[in-house]
This record gives structure tokens, C-alpha cells and sequence, in this order.
């Protein structure tokens, strides 16, 4: 039994008997779970003593934050589910923003946090120490759903409940909280054997395959837009048989980079903010977009006119018609891609786009956008950029935060074998360090080479700095670029090119490499004409080490805005 101080909900004491904390990690463990991340605290203390009887590896991070976007990173470099563990009130808050990139991008996690005693819970102010309203209901905004379990015999049907509902599409993080004294007190529940969590089924319309299907064999310029949802739904295959039995320009979106080969024929790759693609996919008289709103950036920030019919897929059915009316299918990417792929013919007699071949066309459009960043004195950021990519082994994972180099992998980067990963979804700072701190857990946790890449500016390095410490603590094989420009370059150039003048962007900032060294992480600062051996050098080396280039880098360009 566990006695609690009356005044402060704190335990005194423990027998070693089996609590609620043990069916939360039990359960986990048969569900798959391999790795929690997060921060003990004074309400989650039964979850955390009840893990040392587990065999979860436990990733401890320095902030709430942080370790939101660890597991969001184990998830994606994974495709398992991340589990994150959580204490009351600020601890739970802290990790808000963190689960708003998750939840945006669809990742698919479970989020447990502690809460304060039953008997506190509800209208009364009693002063509990972390006591919030209603602390579910602040994670209403970035979560798929939110349990309270009020008696331990409810936790391991809430938490495989949970598990499926994150991984169904539209996949993303579920939150559950449990009192403190439901996790601490002795139960009389056996301990969990067996836990089952099955995806609940999303597939399209019949009725709405065979229309969409009519429209494209009848198209004579069909062309795709491949969102984040192609990736998350593991359509890629499908894709790839789609585009070739049309012969459709197939183009990806910073979330969707990598769902279509980069080099193919048909690949206009990513350069969804140039004007030139613009015009291409405004041209198509049937346009696929999977797995994408058709958003801020998608539609080149709403300047996008499309003149043809468009047919919209994706799981989430609030995304459908959002932006631009169409033909609609609510359904995974992956089966909605599948069975289109079934009811497609090779087609005949073959697209026309006003007299040009489908291939030919993407050699002129990825032609005309070469032109048009080499008009813009832009040989630095272009080198920079293709160093990095010749450094970075092919198979490797890149976890990128929201900062100028960024922006530029959006468009420029070619994932090859491994994945290109960046915090678009919501756009927050400091999502690439930690990240790749989860990547490489998790990576390494399956048996694979855990070596991942980050790549963050000095201001959102600042975000995750803390986080060498875990780096260090795990010895995690991260390699962390540190592009140093003095501020917040993006914020600076946008306000320089809309009001003349920046604003509150410039930053003191620290000495990287001393800073990093002072954590224990080897740190090297090169110019920006050797970023790409000092990454290889890195890429060779045991645990973490930092690589920083200072050096002001520039955006192509804005091609929405009138000349």
C-alpha cells in the first residue's frame, strides 16, 4: 500500500506490490512497445518505478517538448508507434507543442500522463500541487482523442484502445491520463499477457474508385500531387504504377518528399513552390492529390488556379474539398491507390499536353526552374545544399527543423533510399535534434544502423540545445548541423523583403562547438565550402557529434508574389 502526505499527494511509502503503473507498462509491452520517452514526475512516480520492472528502454529528455518530438521521430523512422510518458500539469503543458507537429502530420503515438488524485479531479480548486481544470482539455487541439481512466482494471483496455485508434487512419497521437493514485495503489487485476491492436480498415468507395478511374482514362493530361498522406499511408508502390499506367507528372510535397522516385521520368520531384510547376498542374485537366489539403504551400500560398477536374484522396475527411472542390475519397492512401491502381488500363491512346509527351514536359519544367535559380545569384545555397546531399549516405534519415537549409530541402532534396523528415506539418522550432534523437533509438532498438542526420539554424538549435545531454547520456549516433546566421534568417528576410528593414531576428548566440564540448559532444566548425567532409567525418564517428558552419544563406525567390 501507499501512504500519501495530506497535504501534498506525495508518497511515503511502498510495499513492491504490483499497481496500476505495472498494467500500464505491461500492457505497452504486449501491445510492441519497445522504447518510452519523457520526464518523471512527483504525480507519475508509480508509472516510473512500475517501467523499472519492465523491459521498456527508457529515453530520458531535459524538456517535455523534446520528447514529443523524440517519439514523433522513432515513429516516423520506425513506423512503430511512439510512446511518450508524461507528469501532471507543466510537464504535460511543456509537451503541447511537440504533439501539435505529431498530430499535424499524422504520427502516430500514445501519450500517458500522469493527474492528480481522484479526489481533487472535477470543479474544486483544492490547490493539488500541477492541478489544472481540466488538463485533457488542453490536449484537445493536438491529440485525436483524450481518455481519463478512473480505476486501474481500465488500463489495458484504454491503452489498446489507444494504440488502435493511433494507428488508424488518419493515424496520429492519442492522449490518456491516469491519477495518482490509480497508478500507485495495489491491484487485484492479473498481470496482462496479451494485447491485440489492429488498424481499423479505411477504404475507399467503391463507386468513387470507379468514377475517379473513368475521369483519368479519359484525361488527356493527368498529373499528381503526392501529399504526406501517400508516405504515411505506405502507398508508394501504388503510386509508382498509377503514374506509369497514366504517364502522369507526378510532383511531391515537402511532406510527400520521397513517395515518388526523384529521378523518373515522370518525376517533377519537389519543387512545389515554383511558379513553372504552378503553371504545369493549373494545365491538367485531371488532377490526383493524395494525401495533402492542398494547402498553404501546396497551392504555392493559394495563388494555385486549376482549370481541370480535381480528385482528392485522403483519410482525413475535414481535409476533402477543403481548399477546392472535387471529387472526394475518404480513404487510407494506401488501399485508395491500391484499388485505383486495380481499376486503371495502361492508358490509351496516351496523354497529350498540347501536342508535348508527358516526359518531355517535366525535362522542360525541371529546365525552366534550373534557369530560374541560377538567374538569382544563388551558387552558394546551390553548392551548400549538394554538398550535403553527397555527404549524406544514401539509406540515411534526415530530420530537418524550420530554418532557411530547410526550405530549401523541401524543394532540392532527393531522399534517395532513406527519408527526408521535417516539422512542416505544424512548423514549430526545435523539432530536428530531438527528433533525431528518437530516430536513432529507434533505428538502432530494430537492429539497423541508427546514424541520422539533423539540421537545425542557430535560433532553433537554441530550442533543443538541452538535449546534448541526452544525446550524451544515450550515446545516440546523431550527427547535428548547426547552421549559424546570426538570428532567425527566415523571419529577417521576409520582414527585410515586406517592410524594408528586420525586426527583433537578430540573436546573440553562444559558442556551438565550446557548448557542445561542454556537454561531452565532439564539435567541429568549418566553413561552408567543407560542410560536406566534416559530416562525413561525423557520419564515421561513435555518438553524437555537432558540425557547425556560420555562414548567411539565402531563399530563392517567392514565385506567388506579382513581378
Amino acid at each position: 500500500m501507499i501512504d500519501f502526505d495530506p497535504g501534498t499527494a506525495a508518497p511515503t511509502k511502498a510495499t513492491g506490490a504490483r499497481n496500476g503503473g505495472d498494467l500500464v507498462v505491461e500492457t505497452l509491452e504486449a501491445l510492441g512497445a519497445k522504447t518510452v520517452f519523457g520526464i518523471p514526475g512527483q504525480h507519475a512516480l508509480g508509472l516510473f518505478d512500475a517501467m523499472g520492472r519492465g523491459n521498456l528502454q527508457f529515453v530520458s529528455s531535459r524538456v517535455e517538448n523534446n520528447s514529443a518530438f523524440a517519439a514523433d521521430g522513432y515513429s516516423r523512422a520506425t513506423g512503430e508507434v511512439g510512446v511518450l510518458f508524461l507528469s501532471t500539469g507543466p510537464g504535460a503543458l511543456t509537451s503541447l507543442a511537440g504533439l501539435q507537429e505529431a498530430y499535424a502530420t499524422g504520427v502516430p503515438m500514445v501519450v500517458v500522463a500522469s493527474q492528480i488524485p481522484l479526489d481533487g479531479l472535477g470543479a474544486r480548486r483544492r490547490g493539488m500541487l500541477h492541478q489544472l481544470d481540466d488538463q485533457k482539455a488542453s490536449a484537445a487541439n493536438v491529440t485525436k482523442s483524450q481518455r481519463l481512466i478512473q480505476h486501474a482494471s481500465g488500463i489495458p483496455s484504454a491503452i489498446q484502445d489507444a494504440w488502435t485508434e493511433a494507428i488508424s487512419s488518419p493515424q496520429g497521437p492519442v492522449w490518456i491520463e491516469i491519477p495518482q493514485n490509480v497508478l500507485l495503489d495495489p491491484i487485484m487485476v492479473p498481470p496482462v499477457e496479451d494485447a491485440l491492436a489492429e488498424a481499423a480498415d479505411n477504404p475507399p468507395r467503391v463507386e468513387l474508385v470507379r468514377e475517379a478511374a473513368k475521369w483519368l482514362q479519359a484525361a488527356e493530361r493527368p498529373a499528381i500531387i503526392a501529399g504526406g498522406g501517400t508516405r504515411r499511408g505506405r502507398a508508394e508502390k501504388s503510386l509508382l504504377s498509377v503514374a506509369e499506367k497514366l504517364r502522369a507528372p507526378v510532383i511531391c510535397t515537402p511532406g510527400g518528399n520521397g513517395a515518388f522516385p526523384w529521378s523518373h521520368e515522370l518525376s517533377l520531384q519537389s519543387w512545389i513552390e515554383d511558379r513553372h510547376m504552378t503553371d504545369v498542374l493549373e494545365d491538367a485537366d485531371v488532377l490526383v492529390v493524395i494525401g495533402s489539403s492542398l494547402g498553404e504551400v501546396t497551392s504555392n500560398y493559394f495563388t494555385f488556379e486549376p482549370r481541370g477536374r480535381i480528385i482528392q484522396i485522403d483519410a482525413e475527411p475535414r481535409v476533402l474539398e477543403s481548399n477546392r472542390p472535387g471529387l472526394g475519397i475518404r480513404a487510407d492512401a494506401g488501399q485508395a491507390l491500391a484499388a485505383l491502381d486495380q481499376a486503371l488500363e495502361p492508358s490509351h491512346p496516351g496523354p497529350n499536353w498540347h501536342g508535348v509527351s508527358p516526359e518531355h514536359l517535366v525535362q522542360e519544367s525541371l529546365a525552366k526552374v534550373r534557369a530560374r535559380l541560377e538567374s538569382q545569384d544563388l551558387a552558394k545555397e546551390l553548392k551548400f545544399m549538394a554538398d550535403i546531399r553527397e555527404a549524406v549516405p544514401a539509406d540515411m534519415q534526415t530530420f530537418w527543423d524550420m530554418t532557411i537549409s530547410a526550405y530549401w530541402g523541401w524543394s532540392c532534396w532527393d531522399a534517395r533510399e532513406g527519408q527526408f523528415h521535417s516539422a512542416q506539418g505544424a512548423g514549430g522550432l526545435g523539432y530536428g535534434f530531438p527528433a533525431a534523437i528518437g530516430a536513432a533509438v529507434g533505428l538502432e532498438t530494430l537492429g539497423k544502423s541508427g546514424r541520422v542526420l539533423a539540421v537545425s539554424g542557430d535560433g532553433s538549435s537554441m530550442y533543443s540545445i538541452s538535449e546534448l545531454a541526452t544525446a550524451r547520456q544515450h550515446n545516440v549516433p546523431v550527427s547535428w548541423l548547426i547552421v549559424d546566421d546570426g538570428g532567425y534568417g527566415i523571419l529577417r528576410e521576409y520582414m527585410v523583403g515586406a517592410f524594408g528593414r528586420a525586426t527583433a531576428t537578430e540573436l546573440a548566440r553562444p559558442d556551438f562547438v565550446k557548448l557542445a564540448e561542454a556537454f561531452g559532444v565532439p564539435a567541429t566548425k568549418v566553413a561552408p565550402e567543407d560542410v560536406g567532409e566534416a559530416l562525413k567525418a561525423g557520419f564515421t564517428a561513435e555518438g553524437p557529434n555537432v558540425v557547425v558552419v556560420e555562414t548567411l544563406l539565402k531563399m530563392f525567390a517567392p514565385t506567388h508574389l506579382p513581378e
